[in-house]
């Protein structure tokens, strides 16, 4: 399959999974609004996510894939299969013990770490503990889950890894529908979504599971040792931990601080849920695949296709996601209107969420650029150099939010966070193109400037369809007149932009799917 491919491969199963997020995420705004039970809910949820993002899927996947790959290439399918179970029994045990550990100390870490500012609310600080009680084994789900797609991923089967998510949006929607249609109140329906959570981490966990055996490894729980593999696994997973986290690190960082204003962690969760649609399906697919991909060029020597392959997956993001970033600066009105503005969802929140969206639509490409930069590094088993950027990040989204909160509120927190991404992304190129590690090739130079120039024109077009379209989208009309009026707005932004990347010669589909193909050679 060619690298385009597995980009689509994962790609597809990500907006599958995002789709049904959006989903989700309008009846979950319908249920609760930005009220103190979505508040406590998606503060809750976010402390396993953070844990979850930094010791299992941005470590596994920055060092557990390329070590696993040696392995096989090494040693054979046994071999391999051994390293997975001491890995396996490293990771089980850990989780055990952290898990006690964060349960034991809950009240405390939801006071100083999760949401400080729900101290002085006793109801929406109990809830948020409750919830945080029910839904932090999840961490213990999805870390296994995500050695196991690690597996996976090595294998070059990418699909089931990239589909398990998929499961915990259909049983929250469908916690939600029971929900609603039984009238129960916010508090239990907050319960009732933990208890989800968690019921989606063990299926997730069972699904790459069954896919691991079924590619022909089946990894057993041996007793937990330090052995050369895993000691080196540690080594580079400790530092591409906090790399693969930084997004959820400041994310987190935004939350503490937003915790002080009634409604404000709600509104920053709605809003990323749109703009995480493009990251997740672009951003995602692109490090996924790229990784191994990667890996294996470097291994064997093959210098001219591993830099054919990182202008190519570059090129690829950017040629999607430079419009999506247009789309969500001009058009965010109407996109949150018509997924959540209903029930106990305002318009007044709709206006806000909205700005924050646009704000987010600003850092999209850079986001995504983490995604593409990030693989260089590992997959050269350098695991701190990105390390480091992150902690600058870190420093400039902290500083910035604490700034910018008391003076525009939620709209600081995500101008905050832009800004960390664009650093940590100008970072990393810049140290890639330094060390050598990055050649920009006639391709790339020449395409880039006519897409920023197409998405300059889609934007525009955008701009002024708006004038006439936003209006008649209204909450007085009816939600499918609501959803063919954007979708008209989407599809003619859509149709522009792939005009004028044609007749500009920014975009030549033929060169992109001959070039992504294993083997490829860099473009003149």
């Amino acid at each position: 399959m060619s690298l385009i491919g597995k980009f689509a491969s994962v790609g597809g199963a990500t907006m599958a999974s995002r789709i049904l997020g959006f989903a989700r995420e309008a009846l979950m705004a319908a249920a609760l609004g930005a009220g103190p039970v979505s508040d406590a809910f998606f503060a809750a949820f976010r402390f396993p996510n953070l844990f979850r993002r930094l010791f299992a899927e941005g470590a596994f996947n920055a060092a557990f894939v390329p070590l696993f790959a040696k392995e096989i290439e090494a040693n054979g399918v046994e071999g391999a299969k051994r390293f997975g179970e001491e890995v396996f029994g490293v990771l089980f045990t850990v989780l055990i013990i952290l898990t006690i550990l964060m349960e034991l100390s809950m009240p405390i870490l939801v006071a100083t770490i999760v949401a400080p500012g729900f101290v002085n609310d006793a109801d929406k600080f109990e809830m948020t503990v409750r919830l945080s009680l029910i839904m932090f084994p999840y961490l213990m789900c999805m870390s296994l889950a995500a050695m196991m797609s690690g597996i996976l991923n090595s294998l070059h089967k990418f699909f089931a890894a990239a589909i398990a998510p998929v499961f915990l949006n259909v049983i929250l929607i469908g916690v939600l529908l029971l929900a609603m249609q039984s009238g129960i109140e916010p508090a239990a329906i907050g319960v009732n979504l933990a208890w989800g959570v968690l019921a989606a981490g063990l299926l997730q966990l069972l699904i790459v599971t069954v896919s691991v055996r079924r590619a022909g490894i089946t990894i057993g729980l041996r007793r937990p040792r330090l052995t050369p593999n895993v000691r080196r696994l540690l080594w580079l997973a400790l530092p591409a931990a906090v790399t693969g986290g930084i997004t959820q690190i400041n994310l987190v960082v935004g939350q503490m601080i937003a915790s002080g204003k009634p409604g404000a962690i709600s509104i920053l969760q709605y809003s990323d849920r749109v703009y995480q649609l493009p990251l997740g399906v672009v951003g995602i697919a692109v490090g996924v695949v790229l990784l191994p991909e990667l890996a294996r060029a470097l291994k064997a020597n093959h210098m001219i296709e591993a830099t054919s392959l990182q202008n190519r997956s570059v090129e690829f993001a950017l040629f999607l996601t430079l419009p999506a970033a247009a789309a969500l600066l001009t058009i965010s009105e109407p996109v949150v209107r018509v997924l959540y503005e209903r029930g106990a969802f305002s318009p007044e929140t709709t206006d806000i969420v909205a700005s924050v969206l646009a704000i987010f639509g600003m850092g999209l490409p850079a986001f995504v650029m983490i995604k593409a930069f990030t693989p260089g590094f590992f997959a050269r088993e350098d695991t701190r150099t990105p390390m480091y950027f992150a902690g600058v990040s870190v420093v400039i989204n902290l500083a910035l939010a604490i700034t910018l909160f008391p003076l525009i509120a939620e709209r600081g927190i995500a101008v905050a966070e832009i800004c960390a991404g664009w650093a940590n992304a100008a970072l990393l190129f810049a140290t890639l193109v330094r060390r050598g590690h990055w050649q920009l090739d006639s391709g790339i130079r020449r395409r880039l400037p006519r897409l920023l120039g197409s998405t300059l024109v889609m934007g525009a077009a955008l701009y002024w369809a708006a004038r006439y379209a936003v209006p008649l989208i209204t909450p007085e009309t009816a939600l499918l007149s609501q959803i063919g009026m954007l979708l008209a707005l989407v599809l003619g932004g859509a149709a522009v932009y792939l005009l004028a990347a044609f007749v500009t010669g920014g975009a030549d589909f033929g060169a992109l799917r001959r070039y992504l193909r294993r083997g490829a050679k860099p473009v003149a």
